[in-house]
């Protein structure tokens, strides 16, 4: 199993598994925010993935969208794969809402990171998780 980077270790709650990916929950509230990070050792690029895994990550990423704007009721899904802090490849989806602190601009960097309360974060990670429950592996 491939180590998860540090600072996505620091940032983010680790949720469970997809066949491919770790699925991570990023520690801000601001914002539904999770992270998929595939299974594979020193990948950096989605194009460096064989084709199998390409379309295994297609697949879990749209079912994780869906499920967060299921469970969010967001305006849009924001998905980004960027490495330019954290070389291992990660692709985040980040449910934003018309009136939520960074709109319309990307999220990186224009508040503060808003932790969890514990209550806040045990209901988030439990409706991702009933909403992907046939999908997850742990």
């Amino acid at each position: 199993m491939t180590e998860i980077h540090p600072q996505l270790q620091a940032d983010c709650h680790l949720l469970g598994r997809f066949k491919l990916c770790h699925l991570l929950l990023m520690k801000d509230a601001n914002y539904p925010w999770c992270i998929l990070v595939p299974d594979r050792d020193n990948i950096c690029e989605i194009y460096k993935l064989d084709p199998l895994d390409q379309q295994q990550l297609l697949r879990e990423s749209s079912l994780l969208g869906q499920a967060m704007m299921q469970c969010f009721s967001g305006h849009k899904l924001n998905i980004a794969a960027l490495g330019n802090v954290v070389p291992q490849l990660h692709i985040h989806h980040v449910v934003r809402f018309s009136d939520d602190p960074a709109w319309p601009a990307p999220v990186w960097g224009r508040v503060a990171v808003k932790p969890y309360a514990d209550a806040e974060l045990n209901e988030r990670a439990e409706q991702l998780r009933v909403a992907l429950v046939e999908e997850l592996l742990e």
